[in-house]
């Protein structure tokens, strides 16, 4: 066959080679799909539009994909419309060069071999180019560019390059942003109206979150005693519990159901939050656990439950005071090894920032973590959980129940986050305001409002960027410290409880 093209882009100065390309496997794999728009389906989770060497090329690719994906034909004739003015593509000969390309496809068998040898040299272009920023960064002695950051940040653009094939996705067409648009809305419409993301294992908050959305940032907030680490640990384990493994709405290998969580334990060691999860598990109190006054029975629930969760996909990471830029790289390599589909932080405010010294005041710092955290969310793909302090300016209204403003130490909190929530148990500050014995006429009413409040807790939206705020009510039992599906008093007949 002849070569249709041979005008190869020369280096870029100081270059000292080309980078990879075929051209010809790129005419081959285009001409091959505009004569027969079947092969499209064979080589579109392999390449796209970007890993194309030659800019025309992309173009022809993006725009013949975007109509065949409509399921519209995609020829040399039906692309001439789009393409008549195109710079590039007038140097090459105007419309008859897509002509040419369908003419000169000799087999469309071939089309995934060169779909696959457009990859990986596209793959080996990110790679060299990658390899150059690191060389200049590290040649380059700059106070303000420590290695060790420098080491995280190459480590952050190596994931990216091989989750997607790309380190730096820089700017995407409109076209290619509506196409990821509807078929997210696709996926959610094929669902049947059901939940867009993780289910929590809470019916009611999955109502009002539609689940755990991936790239969402997520603030669960309380004041201490209210229950958020229980209720991220419920979360964390109905998530992995829950967990199984198949094929995707994309087409990939991955969880269809639950996930793979991380979870990062700041406060707690992982034993202690392994023992809070078996608790809830096995029904027996915590404190019992604690103190190894166990009966027989319940031991034996203790270890039955244990055995049955030890398969779970929860990994714990309990190192204290670990600065964000660590908390990005070792999620990362979570996702690389054993996969990730949600991530944990308990809590948000015993993070460090990467500033050194007097240099960033607290303020700067939670700011820079809030927006790291929501760095890893997009970057991985995944809803990020972080647990937070709210102020003592709760304690001093007479309403208790928390607000936006109460978040601590920074407003970044409330801007970064696509869901705040808060949790609120009315009952601990109810048991507080117990009268004394002899006012037996307070003391009724007193044991009237502890009976209404009596392990109920609230979740409180208050704020949800793609959805409504409002109050979710939970059940709560102290003593194995569980959240679950509070039952409403018309749903306690004929069985309507979930």
């Amino acid at each position: 066959m002849a070569k249709i093209r041979n005008d190869l882009p020369a280096p870029t100065e100081g270059a000292t080679e080309a980078l990879p390309h075929n051209i010809e496997a790129e005419q081959q794999l285009l001409g091959a799909i505009l004569t027969n728009n079947d092969v499209y389906d064979r080589v579109a989770s392999v390449v796209r539009a970007d890993h194309f060497f030659d800019p025309v090329h992309a173009r022809i690719f993006e725009i013949a994909s975007a109509r065949i994906q409509k399921n519209a034909l995609a020829s040399p004739v039906t692309l001439k419309a789009f393409l008549e003015d195109d710079p590039g593509l007038t140097e090459l000969g105007g419309p008859a060069y897509l002509v040419r390309l369908a003419g000169a496809a000799i087999s469309a068998y071939a089309a995934r071999d060169y779909a696959q040898m457009i990859y990986d040299l596209a793959v080996r272009r990110e790679l060299i180019g990658l390899g150059r920023d690191i060389s200049a960064k590290a040649a380059k002695v700059d106070i303000e560019s420590e290695p060790r950051e420098q080491i995280t940040e190459a480590e952050q653009r190596l994931y990216k390059l091989g989750e997607q094939g790309v380190a730096e996705r820089g700017f995407q067409s409109f076209l290619k942003a509506v196409t990821d648009a509807v078929n997210v809305a696709n996926a959610a419409y094929q669902r049947g109206g059901g939940l867009a993301g993780i289910s929590t294992g809470l019916v009611d908050l999955d109502k009002k979150l539609g689940g755990l959305h991936p790239s969402d940032l997520i603030i669960l907030a309380g004041r201490p005693s209210m229950g958020k680490t229980s209720l991220a640990t419920n979360i964390a384990f109905n998530i992995a519990k829950a967990y199984r493994r198949g094929r995707t709405a994309d087409g990939g290998e991955g969880a269809v159901e639950g996930g793979v969580v991380g979870f990062f334990s700041l406060e707690m060691s992982a034993e202690q939050l392994a023992a809070r999860i078996l608790s809830e598990a096995s029904e027996v109190p915590s404190e019992q656990i604690r103190r190894g006054d166990m009966t027989e029975q319940e031991f034996r629930r203790f270890v039955e439950a244990a055995k049955a969760l030890e398969s779970c996909p929860l990994y714990i990471d309990d190192t204290p005071a670990l600065p964000i830029s660590q908390v990005a790289a070792r999620a990362r390599r979570l996702k690389r090894t054993h996969g990730l589909d949600v991530l944990m932080i308990d809590y948000l405010q015993l993070l460090k920032g990467s500033s050194r010294g007097s240099e960033a005041n607290r303020v700067q710092e939670v700011s820079e973590i809030t927006q790291g955290l929501k760095a890893i969310a997009k970057e991985l793909n995944i809803p990020v959980i972080a647990l937070s302090q709210l102020s003592r300016q709760v304690e001093s209204r007479e309403d208790k129940r928390p607000q936006l403003s109460d978040l601590r130490e920074s407003g970044s909190i409330e801007q970064d986050a696509d869901v705040v929530m808060f949790v609120y148990r009315d009952e601990y500050y109810k048991e507080r305001e117990k009268p004394g014995d002899h006012d037996l006429e307070k003391m009724a009413a007193w044991q009237q409002i502890m009976e209404q409040v009596h392990g109920k807790a609230e979740v409180i939206i208050g704020k949800q960027r793609h959805g409504p705020i409002g109050t979710v009510e939970l059940s709560f039992e102290g003593r194995f410290t569980r959240f679950g599906n509070l039952v409403k008093p018309w749903q306690q007949d004929g069985g309507g409880g979930f």
